[in-house]
């Protein structure tokens, strides 16, 4: 297992899914963990993870967080933005309307994705890049999709996870000579608490939220993680490249392009 010794992370949208699951990740190869959500107070995240309260669509509250690691931590060498809305509401009125054309889509949903996912990992990743540039070291991970690649589901999922990447890779070509890394993470199905519920998915490959933890704990206790700033990089493949695997021992196999 990786260890981060004292490394100081923050997580974004970690009540739960994802966001939790890099949240116990980093947490179990030993770095000191912040975690933030709108719910945050009530997930299950262990003694060892600091919660704070925070609505990413809310400047202040985002401001307020980071001063709060200053103080208490010090530093800050890793963010990951997991904070993201666009898998809310995806049934209307009894309509399955996340998969719907553009033209049919509600407009919130650009807000969901756009601004509670896309512009909050922008406000995050300026806080944290104004900590780690001084330092000359840190890790920022956008977690993205395939999407930004391929149409899946609808535009707008397309949209926000396109500018994602783009995003991670203007990001890392104005931090690179400050050695700070950024990449784009994408998970493959992971078996997050509305996958389960879903009750639909063939799961034979999928991923435990945990997983992408560990994925993030690599890159972070990779001293030339710097390599693969401004690139797109599939947890998978890296369990496959560090060695490491899932909580079941198992070693789910990368997805590409062409699986998706």
């Amino acid at each position: 297992m990786t260890l981060l010794g004292e490394q100081v992370a923050l997580v974004t949208g970690a009540s739960r899914g994802v966001g939790r699951g890099v949240a116990l990740g980093l947490a179990n190869a030993g770095a000191r963990v912040f975690a933030t959500g709108r719910s945050v107070a009530h997930a299950d995240l262990g003694p060892r993870v600091t919660r704070i309260a925070c609505d990413h669509t809310d400047d202040l509250a985002v401001a307020g967080v980071f001063r709060e690691i200053e103080a208490t931590a010090g530093r800050l060498d890793v963010l990951v933005n997991v904070a993201w809305g666009g898998y809310e509401r995806m049934v209307e009125d009894g309509r399955f309307t996340f998969a719907a054309p553009f033209w049919e889509q509600p407009v919130w949903r650009w807000d969901a994705m756009v601004d509670a996912g896309v512009r909050a990992a922008f406000v995050a990743s300026q806080h944290a890049a104004r900590a780690m540039v001084p330092a000359r070291r840190g890790l920022i991970v956008h977690v993205s999709s395939w999407a930004a690649q391929k149409h899946v589901a609808n535009t707008l999922y397309g949209v926000a996870k396109a500018a994602t990447d783009k995003m991670a890779a203007d990001m890392a070509h104005e931090l690179r000579p400050h050695g700070v890394t950024v990449v784009s993470l994408y998970p493959g199905l992971v078996r997050t608490e509305a996958v389960l519920a879903a009750g639909v998915f063939d799961l034979s490959n999928s991923e435990s939220p945990e997983f992408i933890g560990r994925a993030v704990a690599a890159l972070a206790g990779d001293p030339d993680a710097m390599r693969r700033s401004g690139t797109v990089v599939v947890a998978a493949a890296l369990a496959e490249e560090y060695g490491f695997t899932d909580v079941d021992g198992r070693r789910p196999r990368p997805l590409t392009l062409a699986d998706v």
